[in-house]
């Protein structure tokens, strides 16, 4: 098989996973929002709805309380070393919420390629907070992300921007690991930074699938209401 066309076949998976992805989002959140009813509310209001949680201060609320415990959490831990506390990227260090709208809530993967390459995503500002304070107790950072190796410098340079800028390392999905499920991607790469000699004491992340699986140490799930990834 040539190398144009393995790439086209990668990205047409990409663009297939990240619309059902986006799919089960809705279809989850009109579930929710539809509890108790026979019937789903209209998508645009459940659209509104999730806008009207982030703009109006509860989303900022519902994450300072979760960051708040995970201090607490860090404060009981004996740092060592050899200890690292891995964060996700996307809605965790972070925000692509700007995006978001921009797609009506959906997913455009041009779209989301092009904000990305033009480094537009902001520091989440709760989450940089937590990243500040594990620098200052000596826990090493890690960033683990399901974006493709392509993107690994664009990735980079939006890290270093928002003032993440002192970490071990950035790990990104090679191809041959494109068709793995993330949870079985995260675990993998935790199991490999545990046999180079890291003592993993936290994962932070959006999605349950990035805390899922072996060696996640305490589990901090940040609040997303944009979309769902699967396990």
């Amino acid at each position: 098989m040539g190398e144009t066309t393995r790439a086209t076949i990668v990205i047409l998976f990409w663009k297939l996973k990240m619309k059902i992805y986006f799919y089960i989002t809705i279809t989850l959140t009109l579930f929710l929002l539809s509890c108790g009813t026979q019937r789903p509310v209209n998508l645009s209001t459940a659209r509104e709805e999730v806008k009207r949680y982030y703009e109006s201060g509860k989303y900022d609320e519902e994450l300072n309380a979760v960051i708040e415990a995970a201090k607490k959490k860090f404060d009981e831990v004996a740092i060592k070393e050899n200890s690292v506390v891995i964060f996700d990227v996307d809605e965790t260090v972070l925000d692509n919420y700007g995006l978001a709208e921009l797609m009506g809530f959906g997913y455009i993967y041009e779209m989301n390629k092009q904000w990305n390459k033009e480094l537009k995503a902001p520091a989440i500002q709760h989450v940089k907070d937590l990243y500040d304070h594990l620098l200052s107790r000596g826990a090493k950072i890690i960033f683990l992300t399901g974006r493709n190796i392509p993107e690994y410098e664009v990735t980079y340079k939006n890290l270093i921007n928002e003032g993440y800028t002192t970490f071990d390392t950035l790990i990104t999905q090679r191809e041959h690991e494109y068709e793995l499920s993330a949870t079985e991607f995260k675990s993998s790469k935790r199991k490999e930074l545990i046999e180079k000699g890291y003592e993993i004491v936290a994962t932070v992340g959006d999605q349950w699938s990035d805390l899922k699986g072996d060696y996640h140490g305490i589990q901090v799930k940040i609040p997303n209401y944009l979309y769902l990834i699967e396990d």
